[in-house]
């Protein structure tokens, strides 16, 4: 398979996994509740994210990199609100 179709689908597959994290978050911005979301997922998702963030870096994939500093902030700001309300 050429490069760039590889490249392309990357792409596509870190917009659609990304995005993905789109409603959740706006749904806990609006709604400040963050009662049926799970702490351990959360934290595990962030770290997850951010260790692809660092592999996509060290191999200079850019939708790796991309995708994952996105995703990265997404989950974190679900994982803060879920630890600041959830007390």
């Amino acid at each position: 398979m050429p490069q760039h179709v590889v490249e392309l689908i990357g792409s596509v597959a870190a917009c659609l996994t990304t995005f993905a994290f789109l409603p959740q978050v706006m749904k806990v911005w609006r709604t400040r509740s963050v009662r049926d979301i799970s702490l351990i997922t959360y934290a595990t998702m962030t770290l997850g994210v951010f260790l692809w963030f660092v592999y996509g870096v060290g191999i200079g994939s850019f939708p790796v990199i991309a995708a994952n500093a996105i995703t990265f902030v997404l989950s974190l700001f679900i994982l803060i609100m879920k630890i600041r309300h959830s007390r």
